[in-house]
């Protein structure tokens, strides 16, 4: 076997240190002391003038043993591979290595990884139409986009990706992952996947094609009630949302009775983009602030004056694939009181990234801070928990037997209101979104609800001063 060779530059960095500091200046004569934080003060004089040379805390410089040991690899690596490895090939690994151990948002962004984060904010991309994690050494699916193919093909938040095609993930790095993901639109990609209630793997076949986000869609779901879907927040999410909050008003010819804002499965994006949406619902007080230990990560971001629609109720709707921007966004609006948070808990991603550039072709995005709401939450594994919890369920509404009432009695006296043409049956095929979907349907009740007291109360209020 082949024994290395002991690096000659092993010496304590602070004899090399000192040994430099000796040999530039000659005639310098010190006495050493010992301040409270570590670092050695060498005080003396030159030529008879006092000097002062402060030393750094050797526990804080660059431990020399385990760069020794990172040198070793290397070499080794270089010298008994089993193929030639080069060094650039090598160094990159190591950095790769260093960030992906940190955490799973943090990463190096070679050139193509640069385009797709490009991609990714701007609305469209090629891919399959997912938002992916790392867990455990698999692919988490933290929320399908909508009208996506893999929305479409029947994959869901929360399930582990275990293999690309005949590709087992364990072992990948995400970037390798979400490039045997991407591919030229109209190939097949098989996911295998595991899935909570299944007891075996489960394999689906989704399209590749170039994925256009729509962030923002909107529509009365019924007379005075408007729904606004945000399926992931983009560059101009923000101004979309109000022109959606201004059109539902236009649309109506009044101001909302109440307004629900769908987050579930949306999976985040651009941070500036959840701050204006949240500020276009808020006249004032803080939105978000984040916190890191550098003094650039220390942001805070507040309402400005002016809102829309402060009279009308609003409801967001959030579950475990909404993360992110998602969780500013109702974490803003739960701590300001300005809506009822309905849903399951959120994803839980409270750390913000940052690309900071190494060169004019690569990055590194690395986690910088983490967030807070309002009230001082950390978002960070957490997430948001609803004020109504409500979970997902398909609801059948059970056959019965027909009941008699007064209408069915022979001879009855006609009432001023009855409808003699009305039929008790219901074509269930005509059913509307808020039927089929049970927490959406949830989410409308409470607002009829909510509106009904707030009636009641205003007509009350109405019969005291007319006395």
């Amino acid at each position: 076997m082949k024994r290395a060779r002991r690096p000659s530059y092993a010496l304590p960095l602070r004899a090399i240190t000192l040994s430099t500091v000796f040999a530039t200046i000659p005639g310098l004569a010190l006495a050493q002391d010992q301040n409270s934080g570590g670092e050695q003060v060498y005080e003396g004089s030159i030529n008879g003038q006092p000097v002062e040379v402060t030393l750094p805390d050797p526990e804080k410089q660059l431990p020399l043993e385990d760069l020794r040991k990172f040198t070793e690899v290397f070499a080794r690596i270089k010298d008994a591979y089993v193929e030639e490895v080069d060094d650039q090939q090598l160094l990159e690994s190591a950095i790769k290595g260093m960030l992906s151990d940190l955490d799973p948002h943090s990463t190096y962004l070679a050139p193509k990884d640069y385009e797709e984060l490009e991609e990714s904010t701007s609305g469209e991309f090629g891919g399959l139409g997912i938002e992916v994690g790392m867990e455990n050494g698999f692919v988490k699916v933290i929320a399908p986009i909508d009208d996506t193919p893999a929305q479409k093909a029947g994959v869901q938040a929360g399930d582990l990706i275990i293999k690309l095609d005949e590709k087992p993930v364990k072992g990948m790095t995400l970037e390798e992952a979400v490039s045997l993901m991407r591919g030229k639109p109209g190939t097949i990609l098989t996911l295998t996947i595991m899935r909570d209630g299944e007891s075996a793997p489960i394999e689906i076949d989704v399209e590749r094609d170039i994925i256009k986000v729509t962030s923002v869609k909107s529509r009365m779901i019924e007379n005075g009630y408007g729904y606004i879907r945000i399926t992931q927040f983009q560059a101009e999410t923000g101004s979309q949302f109000r022109t959606a909050l201004e059109s539902l008003e236009e649309e109506y010819g009044n101001i909302l009775d109440g307004l629900i804002i769908d987050l579930r499965n949306n999976p985040g994006g651009v941070l500036q983009a959840a701050v204006e949406t949240a500020d276009a619902l808020l006249d004032q007080g803080l939105i978000v602030y984040t916190e890191g230990r550098i003094q650039s990560s220390r942001l805070r971001f507040s309402a400005t004056s002016g809102e829309f629609m402060p009279d009308t109720p609003v409801v967001v709707l959030i579950n475990g694939g909404s993360a992110s921007a998602s969780e500013i966004l109702a974490g803003a609006l739960q701590d300001h009181e300005r809506a009822v948070i309905m849903g399951t808990q959120s994803f839980g991603k409270g750390s913000v990234q940052t690309v900071i550039p190494l060169d004019e072709t690569h990055a590194i995005k690395m986690t910088t801070a983490r967030y807070y709401t309002p009230d001082g939450r950390s978002i960070q594994a957490t997430g948001i928990k609803p004020d109504i919890e409500v979970r997902p369920a398909e609801l059948t509404e059970l056959d019965s037997q027909p009941f008699f009432t007064e209408a069915d009695l022979s001879g009855h006296l006609e009432g001023q209101n009855e409808n003699k043409d009305s039929k008790s049956g219901k074509d269930k095929s005509s059913a509307s979104p808020a039927e089929r979907d049970y927490q959406l349907r949830s989410a409308l009740n409470l607002l009829k609800g909510l509106h009904i007291l707030d009636k009641s109360g205003a007509s009350a209020k109405g019969q005291e001063s007319s006395q």
